[in-house]
This record gives structure tokens, C-alpha cells and sequence, in this order.
């Protein structure tokens, strides 16, 4: 291995990672824009879409529960499953089914959250009672 292939090499890691932290800013940006609108129609501030925790809370207070259960997302396994469960709560606040839920709200969240913020649903929290 000569100095010039160790050069490319790292150069090479350097580009990837450059256009993946690229794509990751784009996808951020576009779920904080779902997010924003989902919170604003929940009757919630959008702009605390923004702040990347803080939204997380908001979303288990949007599913009905207490924002201190938000602290569950810290526990590796318990995060997941409790992830679901906020996925399928939020899309019965908004009328969506257990299908929506899963595929779109937790699997392609940004695509989930874009279809509630921008489409005619409407967030009603006595759905979730229900």
C-alpha cells in the first residue's frame, strides 16, 4: 500500500461521509416540517418540533400519556416497543388505523407525519380515550 492509495482511501470515507450527513439534514429538515404541522393541528407550539427531544415528548403527550413517560425512549428495548405504542395512539388521534400506524408512523415516520400535517385529518383526543 503506497501513501497515495491511504490519501484516496480517506478521501473517500470523507465524501460518504459528507453526502450521508447531507441526506440526514434532509430528512431532518423535512421531518421537523411534518412535525411542525402535526403539532400545531394537535394544538401544541410547532416550533418545539425543532428541538430534537423536546419533540419526542410532545408526540407521548399527542398520544395521551404524560410527558414524564417520554423518559421511556432512554431504556434500549423498552424504547422500541414504547415507540409503537406512541405510533399507534397518534394515528388513532387522527383517525388513522393500526396499518397507517405501524407502516408510516413508525417504520417511514417522515412520510407518516408529512401525511398527517399537510392532509385533511384532524386531531380529535377523545379518540384516544376511546
Amino acid at each position: 500500500m503506497t501513501p497515495f492509495t491511504s490519501i484516496t482511501q480517506q478521501a473517500d470515507v470523507t465524501a460518504l461521509q459528507t453526502t450521508y450527513g447531507i441526506i440526514g439534514l434532509i430528512v431532518y429538515i423535512i421531518t421537523v416540517v411534518a412535525l411542525w404541522k402535526v403539532f400545531t393541528k394537535a394544538g401544541y407550539p410547532g416550533w418545539l418540533a425543532i428541538i430534537p427531544i423536546v419533540n419526542l415528548f410532545i408526540l407521548v403527550k399527542i398520544a395521551g400519556f404524560s410527558a414524564w413517560l417520554g423518559l421511556l425512549y432512554l431504556i434500549p428495548i423498552v424504547n422500541l416497543i414504547f415507540h409503537i405504542i406512541v405510533s399507534l395512539r397518534v394515528g388513532k388521534g387522527f383517525g388513522k388505523g393500526a396499518g397507517f400506524s405501524i407502516f408510516l408512523l413508525w417504520l417511514f415516520s417522515f412520510i407518516g407525519y408529512l401525511i398527517l400535517g399537510f392532509g385533511s385529518d384532524t386531531y380529535d383526543k377523545a379518540r384516544i380515550a376511546a
